[in-house]
This record gives C-alpha cells, sequence and structure tokens, in this order.
C-alpha cells in the first residue's frame, strides 16, 4: 500500500469513528492495526467484524467546506463500471463503482463517484449494510 493509500477513517457500528493510518488492511484478514501517527509503533487491533467500513481517505482532517453533490441513480448510470448503491444498517446510502463485487465476499471496495470527494475508497462490510443493489 502507498504512503498516502494509509489514511483511514474507521467506522465502527454505532457510531463511532476513529482516524489513524494503517499499513496492514487486507480484505482477507478479519484484524488488520491502526496507529495515530505514522511513526507510531505500537497500533491497536481493529476487528473487521465491528466495523461498518474502512474509508481510505486523502486527508485525516477532511474538507469541512466540502459539499457533496446530489447523486441519483440516473447519474450513476452515466458512469463507466459495475455501479452500486449501498445501504447501511444506521440510514446511510452511497451510491459508487466498484471493481468487482461478490455477495459471496464479507466484504467490498467501492469507489466514490466524485473526484473531489475526499474518500479515495471504501472497504465496506456487508454485515453493516441493509441493502446492496446493482444499478443498471
Amino acid at each position: 500500500m502507498k504512503n498516502d493509500e494509509c489514511r483511514v477513517v474507521i467506522h465502527y457500528f454505532g457510531g463511532r469513528l476513529v482516524k489513524g493510518y494503517t499499513f496492514d488492511f487486507s480484505e482477507d484478514r478479519d484484524m488488520f492495526h491502526l496507529f495515530a501517527s505514522e511513526e507510531q509503533v505500537d497500533g491497536i487491533e481493529v476487528f473487521l467484524h465491528e466495523l461498518k467500513a474502512v474509508f481510505f481517505v486523502k486527508r485525516l482532517d477532511g474538507n469541512p467546506n466540502y459539499c457533496c453533490p446530489d447523486v441519483c441513480e440516473t447519474d450513476v448510470k452515466k458512469m463507466p463500471g459495475m455501479k452500486l448503491k449501498v445501504c447501511f444498517a444506521d440510514g446511510e446510502c452511497i451510491y459508487a463503482t466498484t471493481r468487482g463485487y461478490s455477495p459471496a465476499r464479507k466484504g467490498f471496495f467501492i469507489l466514490p463517484l466524485d473526484p473531489h470527494d475526499n474518500n479515495s475508497c471504501i472497504y465496506v462490510l456487508k454485515t453493516a449494510t441493509t441493502s446492496i443493489e446493482v444499478v443498471r
């Protein structure tokens, strides 16, 4: 993973957020480590079964002036690649593209539609969703 891809915002079930860095995230493992800084030696263990999603971000402080454009299904249909509408148990719904989604896997990566979004990509845990629809 490149250095600029290791900044993450962890979304736990229940709404708790934790920001930091990870250097060992793998969708094939049940756990990874989160560090408060790139120089920190002792990280905390993060277990995927406790999470809604892992947001890989461009900046940890985000962009408070960013206003997400309204996105509708019509806009998504114009995008290349496989398109999804992902709805979470907390009510949040995200339209995004994906390079690969399989209902049999415990999670999957989605890419935000807006290139100005602070999220580079998002790893979604299927257990945190109420619906995943392929948009055609």
